[in-house]
């Protein structure tokens, strides 16, 4: 029997000028920042905050993401080695991040920088900031599909991708576990995107923070079942918890999503 598949031949170097090469995915994690800024200006035109902020707010998100991810990875996903190898940490350009420690980073960066903006509650931040994360991850997803990394499991269905710039991949069709991510990232973005301008300064504290975190982390629990392992201590994980890395991660962020909504939820109903 035939299984129809789609031959993924994406190469991610855009291209090359001497010792500088761009990728698709330095595009993709540029566009995640660019765009968002535009969007966090708008919202803050409309509620009359001081656009000069942002300024600060992108430094503090920049180097939340990037350290935070970094550090996630290398905690998380392979302690022993960077451990034995901690100067290996800061080289970022050979890969490792995982969205889990830039969640931790960006959560810590964004209490920082409203202790310093009365104005500007740490919640009332992220209920704002979470509407162009949820774009970003959409981007940085389509920059893992180009780069063929962090691939699915095999796959018989229509719509499988042959990775062939994947090593380990072998001819067999996989599930395209990043686009998964990055059509439901796109998606919560729109809901969250016109949510918020439906209610604005309305909006109960928490509560798109809350629904972000249910949504991310609690697919990100279900795609993990149909991904290839990123680390070999997962195979062990799965055989002894019945659960990888990943979904280990997303279990408290779901919790503390849902306690958010209920809150919100909560608040808003003695309010009215």
């Amino acid at each position: 029997m035939t299984i129809l598949s789609i031959l993924w031949e994406a190469d991610p170097v855009i291209f090359s000028l001497g010792p500088l090469t761009v990728r698709w995915y330095g595009i993709f994690f540029a566009l995640s920042f660019f765009v968002g800024n535009l969007i966090m200006m708008r919202a803050y035109r409309l509620e009359n905050k001081p656009e000069s902020d942002l300024e600060t707010l992108l430094v503090y998100m920049i180097l939340a993401v990037v350290v935070g991810a970094r550090l996630g990875h290398c905690l998380f996903y392979d302690p022993q080695y960077y451990l034995a190898n901690p100067l290996d940490i800061f080289k970022v350009w050979e890969g490792g991040l995982a969205s889990h420690g830039g969640a931790a980073g960006i959560l810590f960066s964004v209490f920082l920088y409203s202790r310093k903006k009365p104005d500007q509650s740490y919640l009332w931040v992220l209920d704002r900031l979470v509407i162009v994360i949820a774009l970003g991850g959409f981007f940085i997803r389509l920059g893992n599909l180009m780069n063929s990394e962090i691939v699915g499991l095999p796959t018989d269905l229509p719509w499988g991708f042959v990775f062939s710039n994947c090593s380990d991949c072998g001819s067999a069709p996989r599930h395209p576990a990043q686009l998964y991510e990055a059509l439901s990232c796109f998606l919560l973005f729109v809901i969250l995107f016109f949510a918020y301008n439906k209610t604005r300064e309305n909006t109960a504290k928490g509560l798109y923070l809350g629904l972000f975190m249910i949504w991310v982390f609690g697919l990100r629990f279900l795609w993990e079942t149909l991904k290839e392992n990123q680390v070999d201590f997962e195979e062990e994980m799965l055989v002894v918890m019945g659960m990888n890395m990943g979904q280990l991660l997303s279990i408290p962020l779901v919790l503390a999503g849902i306690y958010l909504v209920y809150n919100a939820m909560r608040h808003r109903k003695l309010s009215s």
